[in-house]
Parts: structure tokens; C-alpha cells; sequence
């Protein structure tokens, strides 16, 4: 089969007081699949952005089998045969519309611009037959709405195979994915490179890349720093340190902190619609508690339910006194704070300002008695706070929409620290950034520990949890099933109670 290639060479691109790629060159050729790695804000979405035609006002040469072409819309860049899948599933999708017509999308608007009849039996048999021919299975007819984030995720690749896709870009596809849903993933994106797409994998996970890359480009505050072949041969270690530019120890050591009387005691806790049952667990001063569990084991349910968001019969104390979790609100009131799973749905006000955001959640701080807000106080504290946390932001004005994954995270956290809260809920807090904001974040929670704040750490990263926890409980099926000691389990014992061992 022969090969086209795709090459972008010194691409550059300025945005308001950041220049986010500076003489960047990238290669990727057809029935290959190439690792796109770098650190939080480094430039790896943003130059896929520009072969996607979203970012438009670029410098630089784009060729296609060495002929120069020019890439300045998104339309521009599928009559070219480039396709993305971002990271943010839900916004590429229409909720309400079923699979068959997300997958065939673009072909029933083609259908209805030219004033041509839309043959719906047609349309479905076509999505099935493409999803099939992907080894994907999913009912045609159910609503986008009701899919999984893995679902979705399947039926955007199927949406850009019909469109006859050349080369496809995946944005930290696997970051809220299952092990089970990842290796599925996998099945489909070598299939694909076997059919001769150029498949461009971006992702923090290195040891996925791994098992199905042939070639990695790292990048490093907007440059390509290294361009090579993937070999098994190649450390995680080395690739990590071209990415952060320093030497990097990939085992964090937690500090001893001081443990001390119970903040947060809950008994019997079970969720209206059961999907979190009979919880008992307790939080103490200064004590980082994990919860462990696969991808449905009701961490996030439960994270919610101490928040508010969900109704429960139990009990729930806190400092030793009885509350009722009614709302979010109440919960706030109370001291708790929950830096979400989906930080840019349920975490930040992404159109926003980033002093916006760090101030939301202590507003009273900064309003007078006519509840008039002192925007001068807010963005003075939010300077200190950006430069307390390391956020990298070009100014406290910036949208939140264009910081980093880690960045935005960082964000979550310093709204909350505004607020002065005593439990700090983290649900899969280090999902899609980098190594590098990974020690930032636990650095974080330790300091918060440290003052005497009590932390829940929620994820399915069990390295994660042996790394920075005191104590650990393990979710199966929504209920906890172990409480275990960190000193005295291991990865393996973790995988084996959240599995449903006995």
C-alpha cells in the first residue's frame, strides 16, 4: 500500500499574551500510528488544532506528499482527510439525536443542504454496518445522551471512518477509560492503521503508548524537542524528562504528616437510587483517604453524594456534629469542597476568567453590603493565588478555556482554597495532565493535609493512591468492600478487591 505523508514544518502560533508553538515540525504517514506526548501546555493540542483548521491564523508550511496546502477551516481540513477526536467527547455529539444519525451526520446534512430526501432505514443500516465493520457494538438506536463516555468516544471514530478519513487525531482518548474499554480502543485504532490511516495518539498514560505506537514526538513549551522511532527499548523515564526538561524520579514519597481527630464520620450511607450502598468510612485531621475502584464502581457517586448533589438515607458528621447534605450549597457552607471528575462541565466556568473562578466559591469575601463585587480585591488575591499554585496564565483575565488541562485543574483547586474549607473531595483529580502537574497536585493535597484539612482521594490509578494515601477503602458494585493500610497492601491486592474478590 502506498503511503502518503502528512508534514508540518516551522509552525508557529501567537495567542494574546502567549506564544503557544514556536517552529514546530511534525511527520506522520499513513498506516502508522505516532505518540504526540508533552507536558500540560506544551503544544500538542494546539498544533493537532491546526491541521484540524481550528487554529487558523498560524505560520508556517503545511504538505501533503510534499505538495504545500493550506489548512484554515475545519472544512478545509476534512476535504484534506483529516479528522479529530477531542478530548471532550460530549460537545462533539448531538445528545438528542441517536447513534445512527451522529454517525451518518454529515452525510444527512448534506442530504437536507441539497434539498434531498433523507432515507432514515438507510441511514441506520449504513451506521450499523460501519460500526460493525469496527468491532463496535452499540444499539443504532439508542440517543447519544444515554452512551457511555467510551460509546461516545467509538461513535466519533465511526462518524470520521465514514467520512473516509486519511489520518485521525485522538485526544487523551483512554483518560476516562476503563483497562477493559482502553484495550477495546486499541483493537480499533490498530485495525484502523492496518486500513492505512496515519493515526496521531496523544496521551499522558506512556505505558499505553507502549503497545501500540511506532513512532513519538515529545514537545516542550511549544517546541518539538525530540522526533524519533517508539522502541520497547526507550525508557518512560527519559521520555518524561525531555518532556519536563529536568531529571524526574517516577516514585513520589509521601511526607509524614500528623494525623489527628475525626473531621468527616459517615454511617450508612446509601444514595437514593442505590448506586452507592452502605458506606461506612471516616476522615481524620491531616489524613489522606483513598478510594480505590474500577471504571462503575461508584467512586464519583459517592464523592457527589457527600457533596449534596445526590439525595441519601445515613448519617454524615462532621467536627463531630450531625449535617445534612441537602445541596451542594449546604456542603459548602459546612467546609467540603469537591474538585469534580469533569472539571471543565462540573469544575470551572470555562468562558470565564481565571480571577472569576478563583473566586466564585468565596464571593462574600468580595462583595459590599449592596452586594456590589470588588473586582480590584478579587483579581489582587487571584494574582497571588496563580503564583502560589504555579499556574501558568498570562495574565488573571485569561479565559479558562485556553489554559491546560493541568492548569484548569489547578484552577478547581485554588476555588476552593479561597473558600477555606476543611474536607477536600478529589475525584480522579490527576485525569488528563501531566507527570509533572501529577507531583504539583499531590504537593498540594500534602500541604492542605499538613494544616490539618482532611482529603478524599478518588481513583482508579492505584499507583496513585499507594503514592499519596494513609489509608485506603476499595469500591465494588458501589459498596466498600476492604479498608486497607497503604504500608501493608500493594497495586496487585488493590486490582483484586475492586475486581469483586472475596
Amino acid at each position: 500500500m502506498e503511503r502518503t505523508k502528512l508534514e508540518m514544518k516551522n509552525i508557529s502560533i501567537e495567542f494574546p499574551g502567549v506564544k503557544a508553538l514556536e517552529g514546530a515540525d511534525f511527520s506522520l504517514e499513513s498506516g502508522t500510528i505516532h505518540a504526540l506526548v508533552g507536558a500540560n501546555g506544551a503544544g500538542k493540542s494546539t498544533l493537532m488544532k491546526v491541521l484540524g483548521g481550528v487554529n487558523n491564523h498560524y505560520t508556517g508550511q503545511i504538505y501533503l506528499n510534499g505538495d504545500p496546502i493550506e489548512i484554515r477551516s475545519p472544512k478545509d481540513s476534512k476535504e484534506k482527510g483529516i479528522e479529530i477526536v477531542y478530548q471532550e467527547v460530549d460537545t462533539a455529539l448531538i445528545p438528542y439525536l441517536s447513534v445512527a444519525e451522529n454517525v451518518m451526520l454529515n452525510s444527512i446534512v448534506n442530504k437536507m443542504g441539497k434539498k434531498q430526501l433523507v432515507n432514515w432505514k438507510n441511514i441506520r443500516k449504513e451506521a450499523r454496518e460501519m460500526l460493525n465493520s469496527l468491532n463496535i457494538n452499540v444499539d443504532v438506536t439508542k440517543p447519544a445522551s444515554e452512551l457511555s463516555l467510551a460509546e461516545k468516544q467509538m461513535v466519533l471514530i465511526a462518524r470520521c471512518v465514514v467520512e473516509k478519513c486519511k489520518f485521525l487525531i485522538l485526544d487523551e482518548p483512554t483518560a476516562p477509560l476503563s483497562n477493559t474499554e482502553t484495550e477495546e480502543l486499541f483493537e480499533v485504532v490498530r485495525d484502523l492503521a492496518k486500513q492505512g490511516v496515519g493515526i496521531v495518539f496523544i496521551s499522558h498514560r506512556l505505558n499505553e503508548l507502549y503497545e501500540i505506537c511506532e513512532d513519538i514526538t515529545i514537545m516542550k513549551d511549544g517546541k518539538v524537542v525530540k522526533s524519533m522511532p517508539f522502541s520497547r527499548d526507550l525508557k518512560a523515564n527519559t521520555i518524561v524528562e525531555y518532556m519536563l526538561g529536568r531529571k524526574y524520579d517516577d516514585v513520589y514519597v509521601k511526607k509524614p504528616c500528623k494525623i489527628g481527630k475525626p473531621l468527616l464520620e459517615v454511617s450508612n450511607l446509601t444514595e437514593s437510587n442505590n448506586k452507592v450502598k452502605d458506606i461506612n468510612m471516616y476522615v481524620r485531621e491531616g489524613e489522606i483517604v483513598g478510594i480505590a475502584g474500577l471504571v462503575g464502581a461508584g467512586k464519583t457517586e459517592l464523592c457527589k453524594t457527600l457533596f449534596g448533589c445526590y439525595k441519601y438515607d445515613g448519617t454524615i458528621k462532621l467536627k463531630n456534629e450531625n449535617i445534612h447534605m441537602k445541596s451542594p450549597r449546604k456542603a459548602v457552607k459546612h467546609g467540603m469542597a469537591l474538585i469534580p471528575e469533569e472539571r471543565r462541565k462540573e469544575g470551572v466556568l470555562v468562558t470565564d476568567p481565571v480571577y472569576a473562578n478563583i473566586t466564585i466559591s468565596a464571593l462574600k469575601k468580595y462583595t459590599n453590603k449592596i452586594s456590589v463585587i470588588n473586582k480590584k480585591k478579587e483579581k489582587k488575591d487571584s494574582k497571588e493565588m496563580i503564583s502560589g499554585l504555579g499556574i501558568k496564565t498570562p495574565s488573571e483575565n485569561q479565559k479558562v478555556s485556553l489554559l491546560s488541562g493541568g492548569n484548569q485543574q489547578k484552577v478547581v483547586v485554588a476555588k476552593w482554597l479561597n473558600s477555606a474549607s476543611d474536607v477536600y473531595i478529589y475525584d480522579e483529580p490527576t485525569k488528563g495532565i501531566d507527570v509533572g502537574a501529577k507531583q504539583d497536585m499531590y504537593e498540594l493535597i500534602e500541604d492542605l493535609a499538613a494544616q490539618g484539612k482532611g482529603a478524599i482521594y478518588a481513583t482508579c490509578e492505584f499507583q496513585e493512591l499507594l503514592s499519596i494515601c494513609d489509608r485506603i477503602y476499595v469500591m465494588y458494585d458501589g459498596q466498600i468492600v476492604k479498608e486497607l493500610g497503604v504500608k501493608e497492601t500493594t497495586e496487585k491486592e488493590l486490582l483484586y478487591y475492586s475486581t469483586g474478590g472475596k
